[in-house]
């Protein structure tokens, strides 16, 4: 992590999220054994985490099942709001689902704000827990309407909060809604206590332990890819994407989107608030404490995964962004998270098919994981304990609205076999010798396409960029260095290993270091 850069362009590709460089975290050992528990407990991230804390203090034997290390995937690089305000859709659910389901969703997003708020105060936990008043705003006139209407439906559905002519920057906002009294945090901090009350309280936690499959029946066991074998009463996957899918066809439902995160020291104070704009390109802004010194996150440029341009420039426009209404003096951090979204935008939380009732499921948190995370676990204590839950159809993963699913299912699927096409009949024209150091890129050997990518010490590595989920072929991403699919977002690292699914086996790699000094026509395999 190169600290006390400015981005300008320039920036190499490191990136390194605060929330995780700031905190220490505990290690735990890789599963080497057959276990038999109440509860498994797949993905150590918010919602495996949030689900385990609550389910060993109701007295269960519960493992957590980790592939890499805890809280290094989506939950160590959010933006860390802990709101209700998810942008412009209480009208819109309203709309679509009738004004109780989307009561319901408010409700079960608040109360999870007051439950992180509780934990916090029960156990005195030290994470920068702070009530913010949460903003949503627009600088275009054709969004005015659209904030008024979101106004309304406040009204209607009794929520704190209203319409405002101004936010305290320098920029043309034409409208803002407020949602009063949400809250934002440090969610490693937040976490890490829960980490200790598991464990103090009996529960087991594995890392570097892939799950790959389920084997469901009346005691399901999960099935590890070191052939290790856990066996419980309910299998929680807990993971971003589903691990397992069973014939839920959740690639078929889903579609992945990137944001990105500076952390940024300002020449002006920050007025407080959370603030986040309706319009595209995504801008939204929230203070955050580094060193004991008040800092912001200039947050945005959403795009689907493995579909945009050159990720530094992303980054670039974010610091141009925040340059313009608070003076930037220093870039700390930078990062990227990745978030997945519904066909109608609501999580799908609980059983994983109608069928199955012992394994279930949280995903699709479509950027409000703090909440909707802390949603799903407190709805799974109730399932495992076989209590009724008001959320419980709300988040059903078997649910179905013809308008806006069915609309949306043609969309995203159209426009994954659109990127299945288009990858195969690209022929990449960049060659080896054409790439510098710290650089990557789609290329052609022997008029195959591969990915290559030379690192800052000159050592060449090269993979095949055929996505090893359904095929399709991955792009290079220069600001993470991975490689990402367009189609359903899988990422890999440089050298080809996972980084999110729904792929789970790695890129082929090649040993290419013969190639060095030859030019990619005169290289062979």
């Amino acid at each position: 992590m190169e600290q006390n850069k400015r981005l300008n362009g320039k920036l190499p590709g490191d990136t390194q999220s605060f929330w995780r460089d700031s905190v220490d975290l505990p290690a735990f050992p890789r599963l080497e054994e057959d276990l038999s528990v109440d509860v498994v407990i797949v993905g150590g991230g918010i919602t495996g985490l949030t689900s385990a804390y609550l389910l060993v203090n109701e007295g269960l034997k519960v493992v957590v099942l980790e592939a890499g290390k805890l809280l290094n995937g989506t939950t160590g690089h959010t933006t860390a709001k802990v709101t209700a305000q998810h942008g412009l859709i209480y009208d819109e659910f309203m709309h679509n689902f009738g004004t109780n389901k989307a009561k319901l969703y408010y409700e079960a997003n608040a109360e999870a704000l007051r439950f992180i708020q509780e934990t916090v105060e029960k156990h005195q936990i030290d994470c920068d827990f702070r009530i913010q008043d949460a903003y949503l705003y627009t600088s275009a006139d054709q969004y005015t309407r659209k904030l008024e209407k979101e106004a309304e439906a406040y009204q209607r559905l009794g929520i704190n909060g209203g319409l405002v002519d101004r936010i305290p920057f320098e920029m043309d906002v034409k409208k803002a809604l407020v949602m009063k009294d949400q809250a934002q945090f440090h969610p490693l901090k937040y976490l890490a206590h829960l980490v200790e009350d598991i464990t103090n309280k009996g529960g087991l936690i594995f890392e570097d332990t892939a799950c790959v499959n389920i084997e469901t029946g009346e005691y399901p066991t999960v099935l590890t890819r070191r052939e290790s074998r856990v066996q419980g009463r309910f299998v929680l996957a807990c993971t971003h994407f589903p691990f397992y899918e069973g014939t839920g066809l959740y690639s078929t439902r889903m579609h992945a989107d990137r944001s990105y995160v500076l952390a940024a020291k300002t020449k002006k104070s920050y007025p407080g608030g959370m603030y986040c704009n309706v319009e595209e390109p995504a801008r939204s802004l929230r203070s955050v404490t580094i060193n004991g010194e008040e800092m912001v996150l200039i947050i945005g440029e959403n795009h689907k995964t493995g579909q945009g341009k050159d990720t530094i420039d992303y980054y670039n426009a974010l610091e141009q962004f925040g340059d313009d209404v608070l003076g930037i003096e220093d870039v700390l951090y930078r990062w990227s998270a990745q978030d997945l979204v519904t066909l109608d935008k609501i999580p799908y939380i609980g059983q994983i098919t109608s069928e199955v009732s012992n394994v279930l499921i949280a995903t699709g948190f479509r950027k409000w994981g703090m909440t909707n995370s802390t949603a799903a676990a407190l709805l799974f204590r109730d399932i495992v304990q076989k209590k009724s839950n008001p959320y419980e159809d709300l988040y059903s993963p078997s649910r179905f609205y013809a308008h806006p699913s069915l609309k949306n299912f043609l969309l995203d699927n159209a426009d994954v076999v659109g990127h299945l096409i288009k990858g195969k009949l690209e022929k990449p024209t960049k060659s080896v010798e054409d790439l510098a150091n710290d650089e990557g890129a789609a290329i052609t050997i022997n008029g195959h396409r591969k990915g290559a990518y030379r690192d800052t010490e000159g050592n060449l590595h090269i993979v095949d960029t055929t996505c090893t989920h359904i095929g399709c072929e991955v792009a290079w991403n220069s600001g993470d260095r991975t490689w990402d699919c367009p189609c359903h977002g899988s990422r890999f690292s440089y050298t080809g290993e996972v980084v999110e699914g729904p792929a789970e086996k790695p890129l082929q790699r090649h040993d290419h270091r013969m190639l060095d000094n030859l030019t990619s026509e005169d290289s062979g395999y």
